[in-house]
């Protein structure tokens, strides 16, 4: 029996069915597929320009790779809700992946996961440690992190990827990713070190790129919930209380969309439409705006203004350090709307 050697066409062609097959929607599963080759051509593209280019070229390689990392991020989003595959095994293993790159490696896709699905059960933004509390035991740490964030660096979301590394050595709960934080550190120290060693600034650029990556998750993060702390994520206890209703959840979630209904808001893989993903967390990112326009036709109240809330972003950027948004609390337009940092579901703590 003859043996069929496949074409290259052929073994992509296959290849792309193969894909397709796992898919969750097998209709708009292209829109995915287009949202991860983009991510990951910006990251690509973006890690060519500022190794082995010069000039200004390295600070666009350092705008692409950031958005790339914006937009691996959201995917790994989707992947906390399985809006990508069918199984959930392959969920995950995008969500390792694009976790890695965003700088989530240290910890695991299965804490990420679950910190986030906390969020949507309990109807809290629920932490396993609170940096504030780190904070106000040490000033010195308190003037440094606020004279940071005056200075437009994301250093309150620095200090939670570091605890990221730092807690499994002095929380039991986490000793068993030891191992891991050692190998990937390892690894990227290597990495890192490689980059420097083709172009010295390659790094600077790199960090740059991920400065501009945080302080956009953070800017859509900071402004979509007035939900309550709740310091149990490394506890099985649901803190939902008995007025943690839908209406709660409505009341309590905010809409950022950079303009309505545009193209803009892909920038972040419509992210802003938050209370239809709310409403609906499975829903895939592509559905959001119809989902949205569906459910709240005509009614804004839970929509704020972009522009208000880059001036709110700008103005509150010290206080915002150690505040935290108490449910119901009356936001305006936006302009008094300071917001809470610490909650990023890229960091599973």
């Amino acid at each position: 029996m003859a043996i069929r050697r496949y074409t290259g066409f052929e073994k992509v062609v296959r290849s792309m069915n193969m894909m397709v097959s796992l898919m969750r929607d097998k209709q708009g599963y292209w829109r995915h597929l287009l949202a991860l080759a983009y991510a990951l051509s910006a990251y690509g593209l973006g890690l060519w320009l500022m190794l082995f280019t010069s000039g200004l070229l390295p600070l666009l390689g350092s705008l692409l790779l950031g958005h790339g990392l914006v937009i691996g991020a959201y995917l790994v989003h989707e992947c906390t809700h399985n809006t990508l595959f069918q199984d959930q095994r392959y969920n995950r293993w995008m969500g390792e992946v694009l976790g890695w790159l965003a700088g989530a490696g240290y910890g695991d896709y299965r804490d990420i996961r679950r910190k986030h699905m906390r969020h949507h059960v309990d109807r809290a933004d629920v932490i396993a440690y609170d940096f504030r509390a780190l904070l106000q035991h040490h000033p010195a740490w308190l003037k440094l992190i606020q004279a940071l964030e005056w200075a437009y660096i994301p250093a309150v979301d620095l200090l939670m990827h570091g605890l990221v590394l730092v807690l499994p050595f002095t929380l039991e709960s986490r000793r068993h990713r030891r191992g891991r934080v050692v190998t990937q550190l390892l690894i990227r120290v290597a990495l890192f070190a490689l980059m420097a060693w083709i172009n010295p600034l390659a790094p600077l650029f790199y960090a740059l790129g991920y400065l501009f990556f945080m302080h956009v998750i953070r800017f859509m993060d900071v402004h979509q919930h007035t939900y309550p702390v709740v310091l149990s994520l490394d506890s099985r206890e649901l803190k939902k209380g008995k007025s943690a209703d839908r209406a709660f959840e409505h009341r309590n979630t905010y809409s950022n969309l950079f303009l309505k209904h545009t193209w803009l808001n892909l920038l972040t893989l419509n992210f802003g439409y938050h209370n239809a993903h709310h409403l609906k967390p499975t829903a895939p990112w592509y559905e959001l705006p119809a989902l949205h326009r569906e459910a709240f036709a005509g009614d804004d109240a839970q929509v704020l203004s972009m522009p208000t809330l880059l001036k709110s972003y700008h103005r509150y950027r010290v206080q915002r350090v150690m505040h935290g948004d108490e449910p119901d609390t009356t936001v305006g337009e936006g302009d008094r709307f300071i917001g809470v940092l610490g909650v990023s579901f890229v960091t599973a703590h």
